[in-house]
């Protein structure tokens, strides 16, 4: 049995709830992403060896001033936050697009 809205504030209860939050979720997205990149790097750095991640160093190529050093970490963190926010964002953006259609 589904329930409907009885009043206009229901309506707009149910309205605001389903929406979501660009902001938050471009914040959640970056926080992961660029700690995950921060992490995968300072574990290679850590790890070491005669080749230090080169499936990573092809970042590089995308990422200007990333290496897979410590230094390079922090710039992969800074990437990741902007390229996870813009993401997470773009991800609500198109969500609250698709609500707002469904609710006409």
């Amino acid at each position: 049995m589904l329930v409907q809205p009885e009043n206009t504030n229901d309506e707009q209860l149910t309205r605001a709830v389903l929406r979501l939050n660009g902001t938050v979720w471009g914040l959640a997205c970056g926080i992961l992403c660029g700690l995950s990149l921060f992490l995968a790097t300072i574990l290679l750095v850590i790890k070491g060896g005669k080749t230090i991640g080169p499936h990573l160093k092809l970042l590089s190529q995308f990422l200007i001033g990333y290496r897979v050093t410590v230094t390079g970490s922090f710039v992969a963190l800074a990437y990741g936050l902007l390229i996870g926010f813009l993401a997470g964002w773009l991800v609500a953006w198109v969500y609250n697009r698709i609500v707002s259609l469904r609710n006409r």
